[in-house]
């Protein structure tokens, strides 16, 4: 005789995410570690783009946090040669020089202080649909993480090495989770480094399923009340870390010398 098939919902999705945190056993990696991982899974999942693009990550002091090296492409990030910087990115631990466009993520730092990773790339889908000055239309279970959650700015600030682009694109991110910055590209501001990877590779995939249904026809909507649940069970701190570890594993097959 079965047990669950008369339980609500709401019942079911909290045994499951009891589940989810008794059966699952995550790996403790440092930040430094995860940063690594991050910069080869985004590789892995088409965030390349030359230099461009920044991730960073809260240092356990305030006003201090790291990244990765100018002059070093995502695939050749690793744990040991990750900086940690300040807010005027003066290298306070590490050798090389941080990406002068790190100056708007410490106005993102502080704007947020529920923000701990940030993601700042340029994929090729999320590029050009910025291109088309649209916002991102979420429309689609898989993608519902970003559902009601991504920001968009229409006019494109410049490049961001000035104080005056890290206040106009803090400001446009407002409390969400993402922004689509036209003729730019796409950030992602979360709560940890887990979250920010997963969120990042799911705004990509969106973007080049948006080009795709837009050059079939009309997207259709759908109901907010199910695009809610949908982003708040699939954006639990727990599926962010299981997915994680499944991009962590994939990336570590192939890129052996992450943690040299």
């Amino acid at each position: 005789m079965s047990d669950t098939m008369s339980l609500s919902k709401s019942v079911l999705i909290e045994q499951a995410q009891s589940q989810m945190q008794a059966l699952f056993e995550i790996p403790e990696r440092s930040v430094p570690e995860k940063l690594a991982l991050t910069c080869r899974i985004l590789f892995d999942g088409g965030h390349d783009s030359g230099l461009a693009g920044q991730i960073t990550a809260r240092g356990e002091q305030e006003g201090t946090y790291f990244t990765q090296q100018l002059g070093l492409g995502f695939d050749e990030i690793t744990s040991t040669n990750v900086l940690l910087v300040d807010e005027d990115l003066t290298v306070l631990k590490g050798y090389g020089m941080p990406n002068p466009a790190n100056r708007f993520h410490s106005w993102v730092y502080r704007a947020r202080p529920d923000v701990n990773c940030i993601i700042h790339t340029h994929p090729l889908h999320v590029a050009a649909l910025s291109m088309l000055e649209v916002p991102l239309i979420v429309s689609h279970m898989d993608n519902c993480p970003l559902y009601e959650d991504c920001a968009f700015l229409k006019d494109w600030p410049g490049v961001p090495v000035g104080n005056e682009e890290g206040q106009i694109i803090s400001e446009a991110l407002g409390d969400k989770r993402a922004i689509l910055l036209s003729h730019h590209g796409m950030l992602v501001a979360a709560a940890s480094v887990e979250e920010a990877c997963v969120l990042a590779l799911q705004f990509e995939r969106t973007a080049r399923m948006q080009l795709l249904a837009m050059s079939a026809g009309t997207i259709k909507p759908i109901a907010p009340e199910l695009g809610r649940e949908a982003h708040d069970w699939i954006l639990r701190p727990r599926r962010s870390q299981i997915g994680f570890e499944y991009y962590a594993r994939k990336a570590l097959k192939r890129h052996t010398d992450v943690f040299e």
